[in-house]
């Protein structure tokens, strides 16, 4: 087999220095285009298993990633997410702006903009915004998240 060109190594759908006995592993995403941008405007909420307002940016639903995800998600003054935790995916948590608490299994601290928090898979965590503007953050899970993933345990 004759030597790829640079440009051949970096094609779409093609993942660069893996190799599995000697072949390149392909890595196929489902989109048409691998650059592509998403305006946070442009997404609608929803709420999540733990009650928290999500605007998804990049995941499964969206079309757009498939080992991951990312999304920011709004607790609203006074809000709280119901204690949870996930099966499978690692989460991590940074915060973007407001300020409130978050447990992460028996500990508790309070979190604020520019905080980040890293959360193993099957910890239960929750989040309160005691203060009077939304407590906004960006949530990276992978793998995905799922609602099926996502086990509560409290209502």
């Amino acid at each position: 087999m004759p030597p790829r060109s640079p440009e051949e190594e970096h094609a779409p759908g093609r993942a660069t220095g893996r190799e599995r006995r000697g072949r390149f592993q392909r890595v196929v995403y489902p989109v048409d285009r691998l650059v592509q941008t998403v305006r946070l405007e442009d997404r609608e909420p929803f709420v999540t298993a733990d009650g928290s307002t999500i605007r998804e940016i990049a995941g499964v639903p969206s079309g757009n990633s498939v080992n991951q995800s990312l999304a920011e998600a709004t607790v609203w003054p006074g809000g709280e997410t119901a204690e949870h935790f996930h099966r499978a995916s690692e989460e991590i948590y940074h915060f973007v702006s407001g300020a409130g608490r978050m447990r992460l299994g028996s500990q508790e601290a309070p979190v604020s903009a520019g905080d980040s928090v890293v959360i193993p898979p099957g910890v239960p965590h929750k989040l309160w915004n005691e203060g009077e503007e939304p407590l906004v953050l960006l949530c990276c899970c992978a793998p995905p998240y799922s609602h099926e993933d996502t086990v509560l345990t409290e209502s």
